[in-house]
């Protein structure tokens, strides 16, 4: 039978597999595609060059004891690389390069040393300057689970949290997506995951990064020719945390490449965590095959804290700053401050400082006219509540039959525009609206929208209710 380049790397192949471990072999040989064999020289084809360098900077001297294996001590190998060209309608084109096992190899199968040319590895994270790619986590040590304060209002999402740190890629919920409003703890508990992996698994890399950087970095891959060398590195992260990935909206190109990057990280049993200000089902123009996979693991809401969690959150950041505090000023921070956590901490900061550079005591006169100002200057968050409220009180009725079982028409039609105001003027999802209005599910709230905006279209009284509405709304914040 023939020696031909196929036989040759198969045999290599063979070596290769029994001394890596299996995802190694699966990431880094599988792909390769023996293309040519002149004399003892084998041509290997490889997707990109930062493949390539990975090879000769982690795999060289097993590479170069199969091929001894295989083709004697005068062995040599050679790359067939394949270079992007984005500028041009022929998109890619191959360079070949040998490898650094080009020189005659002696007996004992070692090298004659030899000076490769200054490589470039295109980690976008790395330093200028520093040749051996070094992944740094990106993460706040400060952003931890012990901080991070449990209510009825996250415990879902932070219990999930706990358990993929456990078990990164291990669970079902993968991947975490966290979502929720402004202020209540997405980025916390996104760094909190990360900072408790590198805990407890300090060999696995761990990567957090905003998806605005992301973007960035995906863009400068596509202007310097490196977009297969953007998604290699990527590819090569064990657990991959993008914050904000609401931001992706829109952005094409970007959704393209994270999508061949999550699906590679969750094939290969990585873990990924996401957190957006909404729902998937509430997310506008990204991809739906995008959208799809973000379902495929856990969506666990973060809400405002209810009155005890704030309690015990202001208790804690007290503690943690050694200031000790009356039991009624905190107990009044915390009922008038309801949004989210940012807030009940920036008034908490504002009245220690005004204690301190004062010399006053805190007390409940002192804490009014912190709260008073806070709330003032600050943009008040519009709730679902607070939509129910106004309009019950335009309809002139109470909650409790806004959100009743009836089926009278002028009800009825309260109710769906309380969900249509919901929708469009908080970030709570489908779901979470349709609990909070009677209980009802997120198909019912859909339905509300799409029927108040029919209704906008043809009733002329109906659309002024839609336009006085707003105008109520648009002023209580």
């Amino acid at each position: 039978m023939p020696i031909t380049a196929q036989s040759v790397w198969d045999s290599c192949l063979s070596f290769i597999k029994d001394n890596i471990k299996p995802q190694a072999y699966k990431t880094w040989f599988e792909p390769i595609v023996p293309v040519n064999l002149q004399g003892n020289a084998l041509t290997i084809q490889v997707p990109s060059k930062f493949f390539y360098e990975w090879l000769e900077e982690h795999y060289i001297k097993l590479l170069r004891t199969s091929l001894v294996k295989e083709l004697g001590k005068e062995a040599k190998l050679v790359y067939e690389v394949k270079m992007e060209n984005t500028y041009s309608s022929n998109n890619t084109h191959t360079v070949k390069i040998p490898s650094s096992n080009r020189n005659p190899i002696n007996q004992q199968g070692v090298t004659v040393p030899l000076q490769l040319s200054k490589r470039e590895l295109h980690n976008p994270f790395v330093i200028p300057g520093i040749q051996k790619i070094k992944i740094e986590s990106q993460l706040n040590p400060s952003y931890n689970f012990e901080n991070f304060i449990e209510g009825d209002s996250n415990r879902l999402a932070r219990s999930a949290g706990i358990a993929v740190a456990n078990k990164p890629g291990g669970t079902s919920f993968n991947p975490l997506l966290i979502y929720g409003g402004v202020g209540l703890g997405k980025t916390h508990l996104a760094h909190a995951i990360g900072v408790e992996i590198k805990d407890k698994y300090p060999e696995k890399t761990v990567l957090y990064i905003s998806s605005e950087k992301f973007t960035q970095q995906y863009i400068d891959s596509v202007k310097n020719n490196t977009r297969n060398d953007f998604i290699h590195f990527y590819q090569m992260i064990d657990i991959l945390i993008v914050d904000d990935v609401q931001f992706l909206s829109g952005k094409s190109g970007t959704q393209d490449v994270f999508f061949h990057i999550f699906n590679h990280l969750h094939q290969n049993g990585k873990q990924v965590v996401l957190t957006s200000d909404k729902a998937p089902v509430d997310m506008q123009d990204i991809e739906q095959r995008l959208l799809s996979r973000f379902k495929w693991g856990l969506s666990a809401e973060l809400q405002s804290p209810d009155y005890t969690t704030r309690v015990s959150i202001l208790e804690r950041k007290l503690y943690r700053d050694g200031v000790e505090m009356p039991d009624d000023v905190v107990a009044y921070i915390a009922k008038h401050i309801n949004t989210n956590v940012r807030e009940l901490e920036g008034v908490l900061v504002s009245l220690i400082a005004q204690a301190s550079f004062n010399k006053k005591d805190f007390t409940l006169s002192l804490t009014r006219q912190i709260v008073d100002k806070f709330v003032k200057n600050t943009k008040r968050e519009i709730s679902i509540d607070m939509i129910q409220k106004v309009v019950s009180k335009y309809f002139d009725m109470d909650v409790a039959t806004l959100q009743s079982k009836t089926r009278k028409r002028h009800i009825v039609q309260a109710r769906q525009l309380a969900m249509y105001f919901s929708k469009r003027m908080t970030k709570a999802s489908l779901a979470s609206i349709g609990s909070q209005i009677g209980n009802r599910d997120h198909a019912t709230v859909l339905h509300a929208c799409k029927t108040v905006d029919n209704l906008t279209e043809t009733d002329k009284q109906f659309r002024k209710y839609v336009e006085e509405l707003k105008d109520k709304l648009n002023s209580q914040s």
